[in-house]
C-alpha cells in the first residue's frame, strides 16, 4: 500500500471510488471498522487504495481517502482527517492505517 496522489479534490477520490464498487461508508469505533451492521477487526479487512491530501496552510487540513476491501467482500471507504482516529482507534488499527 501507498499513498496516491492522483485525484485533485478528496471529492473526486471519493466520486472514482464509488464508480470502482466502493459503496460502503467505513467508520471508525475502537478496534474495528464499522459498517451499518458490521464490524471489521485489523485482521478481517485489506486497504486496496489510498489517496492523501495535504492542505496549503494548516494540517488541520490533511485527510486521507482509503478503499477498503473486507475478507466477506464489501467494499468500501474511510475518510479519515489529521489526527482524527487516533485517540480512539486501537494500536492495531492505527498501525494497519499508516501509511508505508
Amino acid at each position: 500500500m501507498s499513498a496516491n496522489y492522483k485525484y485533485a479534490t478528496v471529492l473526486e477520490a471519493i466520486k472514482q471510488l464509488r464508480q470502482d464498487g466502493f459503496t460502503i461508508d467505513f467508520n471508525i469505533e475502537k478496534n474495528a471498522l464499522a459498517t451499518n451492521t458490521n464490524h471489521y477487526t485489523h485482521d478481517e479487512f485489506e486497504i486496496t487504495q489510498v489517496y492523501r491530501y495535504e492542505g496549503d496552510s494548516s494540517p488541520d487540513e490533511e485527510a486521507t481517502v482509503y478503499g477498503i476491501e473486507s475478507k466477506d467482500g464489501l467494499k468500501g471507504i474511510l475518510v479519515t482527517s489529521y489526527g482524527m482516529y487516533t485517540e480512539s482507534a486501537s494500536e492495531e488499527l492505527l498501525q494497519k492505517l499508516a501509511l508505508k
